[in-house]
């Protein structure tokens, strides 16, 4: 995973998974919306993934 990737996750969690897939990034909107670390902690786990 890129040092960009990672800021785009920290930065904005959904749009660092939009090519994960449609699942993916309504999962990490809704954590979003629920907080902001939630959101970054699933972001940084479905991008670690490989």
């Amino acid at each position: 995973m890129s040092i960009w990737r990672v800021l785009v996750c920290i930065f904005f969690p959904p749009l660092a998974v939009v090519d994960k897939g449609c699942g993916s990034f309504l999962i990490i909107f809704l954590l979003t919306l629920c907080g902001w670390v939630p959101g970054v902690i699933g972001a940084l786990i479905i991008n670690n993934k490989k």
